[in-house]
């Protein structure tokens, strides 16, 4: 398993539209994909699981990754969300 912690940047939180695309890019991945906020976590490929955790601008999060490939999509996710969360 492969974890990294990302930090939400927009003013606003993680919006669903930002979420959304943070769907579209975990749903490539082979393995399990993670988001986790404190003692909440859920499937980072359904988009209520993100929106669930409530993000807001400032707070921070954990994506953790699981499979063959977890190292290079792991760093792909973090490319992304540090691009554009």
């Amino acid at each position: 398993m492969v974890k990294f912690e990302f930090q939400v940047k927009d003013c606003a939180g993680l919006l669903p539209e930002a979420a959304g695309r943070l769907v579209k890019e975990t749903i490539q991945c082979t393995g399990r994909v993670q988001i986790r906020k404190g003692d909440k976590s859920g499937d980072a490929k359904l988009i209520f699981h993100v929106l669930s955790l409530s993000l807001k601008a400032g707070e921070k999060a954990e994506i953790l990754v699981e499979g063959e490939k977890e190292q290079e999509e792991a760093a792909r996710l973090e490319r992304f969300v540090k691009e554009f969360l």
